[in-house]
């Protein structure tokens, strides 16, 4: 009797402490991690198991019994659904809801923007100070770079569409490039599809040549059609773009922020002051209004254009020499007043 009497005591006992393990276990399930105001980031690398993430958080003075978390993803299956990346704790998290973040995916998302107007030189200059992107392309050149990303193309001017790229901890600078060619590739053919009839220009390459002039000579989105029919009509005729962007864009580094007469007046490749048609390569890497104004400009037989000094950056356009010669006359009036004061 006095035995069965301890056999039931004993067993009231042990069933007594897995109630109370089992309430703290479910407590601490729902009890928030230690986590203020602002979320806490934290990567999981791939393949690395949960156990070192628990310590990790342990480490930091964010979570408690980080062995709980791993037995009770082991116990779920969820240890085989957790993702690797990069992740932010916001405040509130519970070791169950932690879980299904990592199981979620969710993970930190960064940014990138290539600018409209930018050079290829530009592109790598960002790239190369971004602090997420993993750096592959610090010693190949253009050409390489290129063949990496099976471009025929030995230069990459133009080829990359300005936008704002989203990518994860671990893309490589050359995944990020090639999400920016593909984009541009995808805009350029399906502006070209979509081009007017009878245009002085041959290829879709040819138009994206265009539109990096175009981009590179005027930030007003409404004049971006005008200024393409200019630089259309003059290849219609058969005279020379007479640009300075492109002139600009020859010099490279060598150009100082001054042009002169002289840099006018020495042949080159990209100058179209002495060479007739468009430059050989784009200049620059133009937005989506470039691309559509390149392939549907605004034609009206004008083939002159100035800048008018107004503060809206705009322009004068002329169909005659001497219609632009009075805008320029007009221009410069304006500008001796602004900078005399009066």
């Amino acid at each position: 009797m006095k035995r069965g009497r301890l056999a039931a005591a004993a067993a009231l006992a042990g069933l007594l402490a897995l109630l109370g393990g089992w309430l703290f276990f479910q407590r601490w399930l729902a009890t928030p991690l230690a986590i203020g105001q602002q979320p806490v980031r934290i990567e999981i690398a791939r393949g690395e198991p949960l156990s070192h993430t628990a310590r990790e958080l342990e480490l930091r003075g964010l979570l408690e019994h980080p062995k709980l978390l791993a037995a009770y993803a082991r116990l779920t299956g969820a240890d085989s659904r957790i993702k690797a990346g990069e992740y932010d704790i916001p405040s509130g998290t519970t070791p169950r809801s932690l879980l299904a973040l990592f199981e979620s995916g969710a993970v930190v998302r960064h940014a990138l923007t290539i600018v409209e107007g930018w050079t290829f030189r530009d592109v790598r200059r960002a790239i190369e100070r971004d602090p997420v992107l993993r750096k592959t392309l610090a010693g190949p050149d253009d050409a390489t770079i290129m063949q990496r990303l099976g471009e025929h193309r030995e230069s990459p001017e133009g080829l990359f569409f300005p936008d704002t790229y989203v990518f994860t901890k671990g893309t490589t600078d050359l995944e990020l490039l090639g999400q920016a060619h593909d984009r541009m590739r995808l805009e350029l053919e399906r502006a070209w599809s979509d081009r007017a009839p009878g245009l002085p220009l041959e290829t879709a390459y040819e138009a994206l040549i265009l539109a990096s002039i175009v981009e590179k000579e005027t930030a007003l989105p409404a004049e971006r059609p005008r200024i393409a029919g200019v630089f259309v009509e003059r290849l219609r005729r058969g005279m020379r773009l007479q640009t300075d962007p492109t002139v600009i864009y020859g010099l490279g580094a060598s150009f100082d922020g001054n042009l002169r007469r002289s840099d006018l007046e020495r042949d080159g490749p990209y100058n179209t002051y002495t060479r007739a048609g468009l430059p050989p390569t784009p200049i620059a890497m133009p937005g989506a209004a470039a691309l559509a104004a390149a392939v549907r400009p605004d034609e009206r037989g004008e083939i002159y254009f100035v800048a008018t000094g107004l503060p809206d950056g705009s322009h004068a356009f002329s169909k005659s020499l001497a219609e632009h010669e009075r805008a320029v006359a007009e221009y410069l009036k304006r500008y001796r007043q602004q900078n005399s004061g009066h």
